[in-house]
């Protein structure tokens, strides 16, 4: 499978960081994907405490997170020998707070006398390329969805209910090389999407944060993610996903789901 030729998500402009077409989201033309944003939050963690391992961002999207562009601020309100905590903000062009996100950092050591877990996942050699499952939006630009590359293990198609995808998406902001941690979190935020329980030309389904943690970073370009979804007629649901490379399991993806009936 070739690598991908589609233009990274976002782009530096000074101090701001504006979207290119494979930043959109499904909902709207102005608004990006919430997961290459979680990936700066993830980028600019890493960059503030650069002797620890990322081992988990936990992001709270307060608003859309326009494609015009964004600054990124950042706090260290914990900087201990074993564990650091970063605090991300993203603020909009009119002075609002878009993203706000808590990381936590840890120490790594070389070895430790313990017999490691391994959790199989699939295999990429056996994965058929496909579409992205959620092709229907609510725009006619291109967006994320048409800018990643996918693969379905056999027996996988993108159709709703529990799926294993793999992806393969471009660089994070361009002309930077993304870090392991950064290429878990597009896909990590996509959970909702390939595991849904119905297309979202009927519901809605916005998650209004995103908790991503990883016990081992990943080594390959393609990451897999196996998904589940809870959706309830109270308006509220739930989204699970173990995130896989090309080894094993690396770590996991939880979001809280907003569910809304669409009037056509």
């Amino acid at each position: 499978m070739t690598n991908p030729k589609n233009t990274a998500f976002f782009r530096r402009d000074g101090d701001w960081l504006v979207g290119n077409d494979s930043a959109r989201g499904p909902w709207s033309e102005h608004h990006c994907h919430a997961g290459p944003v979680a990936a700066v939050v993830a980028g600019a963690a890493e960059q503030a405490v650069p002797d620890k391992q990322l081992v988990r961002v936990t992001a709270s999207f307060f608003r859309p997170v326009p494609m015009s562009g964004f600054v990124v601020s950042v706090e260290i309100p914990r900087n201990g020998r074993v564990a650091s905590t970063t605090r991300i903000t993203l603020t909009d062009r009119d002075g609002k707070v878009v993203v706000s996100a808590e990381c936590l950092l840890l120490e790594t050591i070389a070895t430790i006398p313990v017999d490691a877990t391994h959790i199989a996942g699939p295999n990429i050699d056996e994965a058929t390329p496909g579409k992205f499952g959620v092709q229907d939006v609510f725009h006619g630009k291109p967006f994320f969805g048409n800018c990643v590359e996918i693969a379905y293990p056999p027996g996988e198609n993108g159709d709703p209910g529990p799926t294993t995808i793999w992806m393969r998406t471009p660089a994070i902001i361009q002309g930077e090389v993304a870090s392991p941690f950064q290429r878990l979190c597009p896909l990590a935020d996509c959970a909702n999407g390939y595991s849904r329980n119905s297309e979202f030309t009927r519901i809605s389904c916005v998650n209004p944060d995103l908790t991503i943690s990883a016990f081992r970073l990943p080594e390959s370009d393609w990451i897999a993610g196996k998904g589940h979804s809870i959706w309830q007629s109270n308006g509220l649901g739930l989204t699970e996903a173990t995130l896989f490379d090309e080894s094993g399991a690396v770590g996991s993806a939880l979001q809280t789901l907003v569910l809304r009936s669409i009037k056509n």
